[in-house]
C-alpha cells in the first residue's frame, strides 16, 4: 500500500510540476502595452469588395481614405523582395497555378489580381501609400524555420515613421522580428492547429497549447473569434492581460462584439 500511494503521489507531483512549467514558462506571453494608435480595428488585407482585390493598393487606398488600420500579409518572392499576398500559392487570386516564392517579383507584377487592373504590390509600395496616416499590422507568412522574411521586412520598417505592430502563425517568425525589431510591438496568431490541419502531432498540439510563447514573447494574442474561451487564450488575456486581437469579424454585430469585449478587430466589409 504505501508503493502505491508513494507511486500516485510522485504522479501528481509531476503533473503538478509540468502544470506550473506550462502556466509559468511556456504559455506565459511578454503582454507589453502597446500604443493607443496601434490598438485599434484593422481591416483584413486593406478595405476590399466590391471589384477591389484583397491585399491590393486599391484596397490599401480604400481603407486610407476611411481611416482604418490595415492588416496586410507579407511573402518573400524568388529574388528576395518582401511582396503582400495572403496564399502561398498563386492559383486563387491571380489563376497562376505557382507558389509564389518560385516567381521573381518582375514574374509576380505580371499577374492580375481576381482580373482587375491591380497587381501584387511590395510591401515597399504599401509603406510609401500608407505613409503614417493609419496603422500596419504586418502578418509574416511561413511555415518552416526560414527566418529569412525578417531581416528583409526589418530593413523596411525601419526606415519608415508610422505606426506598424506584427504578427504571425508561427512562432520563430515573431522571435526573429524581435531581434531585428526590438521595439515593436508583435503579436501570436492562434488558432486550434490540431482541428484547423484535421490531425494531432506534438508539434500541432504545441501550437495550439499555445506553448511556444516561451519562445515568441508575444505582446498581444490574434485569435479566431471561435477561439476566445479557450483555455490558452483565456490563460494569456486574462490572467497576463496580453492585448487582445480577434479575426476575423465579418458584420458590425461581430465588430461590436469585440468592442465590447475590448477586443482590437480584424474585419472585412461585405459589399
Amino acid at each position: 500500500m504505501d508503493t502505491v500511494w508513494i507511486v500516485l503521489l510522485s504522479v501528481a507531483g509531476g503533473l503538478l510540476l509540468l502544470l506550473a512549467v506550462y502556466l509559468l514558462v511556456l504559455v506565459r506571453p511578454r503582454a507589453r502595452r502597446g500604443s493607443e494608435a496601434l490598438l485599434c480595428d484593422y481591416a483584413h488585407r486593406g478595405l476590399h469588395g466590391g471589384g477591389i482585390p484583397e491585399n491590393s493598393m486599391a484596397a490599401f487606398r480604400r481603407a486610407v481614405e476611411a481611416g482604418y488600420g490595415i492588416e496586410l500579409d507579407v511573402h518573400l518572392s524568388r529574388d528576395g523582395e518582401v511582396v503582400v499576398f495572403h496564399d502561398e500559392t498563386l492559383v486563387r487570386m491571380t489563376g497562376c497555378e505557382r507558389r509564389l516564392a518560385e516567381l521573381t517579383l518582375d514574374e509576380l507584377k505580371s499577374l492580375s489580381l481576381a482580373g482587375t487592373d491591380q497587381t501584387i504590390p511590395t510591401l515597399a509600395e504599401v509603406l510609401s501609400l500608407v505613409a503614417g496616416r493609419v496603422p500596419i499590422l504586418v502578418e509574416l507568412k511561413g511555415e518552416t524555420t526560414s527566418t529569412a522574411l525578417c531581416e528583409r521586412v526589418a530593413a523596411l520598417m525601419r526606415a519608415y515613421e508610422g505606426d506598424y505592430c506584427f504578427e504571425s502563425f508561427n512562432p520563430l517568425l515573431v522571435r526573429c522580428i524581435q531581434r531585428y525589431l526590438p521595439r515593436a510591438y508583435c503579436g501570436q496568431l492562434y488558432t486550434n492547429v490540431c482541428r484547423e490541419k484535421g490531425k494531432r502531432t506534438l508539434l500541432y498540439a504545441a501550437l495550439t497549447a499555445m506553448a511556444f510563447n516561451c519562445l515568441a514573447h508575444p505582446d498581444f494574442i490574434a485569435y479566431d473569434q471561435k477561439e476566445r474561451d479557450s483555455l490558452p487564450v483565456r490563460i494569456t488575456t486574462r490572467l497576463y492581460r496580453a492585448a487582445r486581437f480577434v479575426w476575423t469579424a465579418r458584420t458590425e454585430e461581430e465588430r461590436e462584439t469585440a468592442r465590447t469585449l475590448g477586443e482590437c478587430a480584424i474585419f472585412e466589409i461585405k459589399e
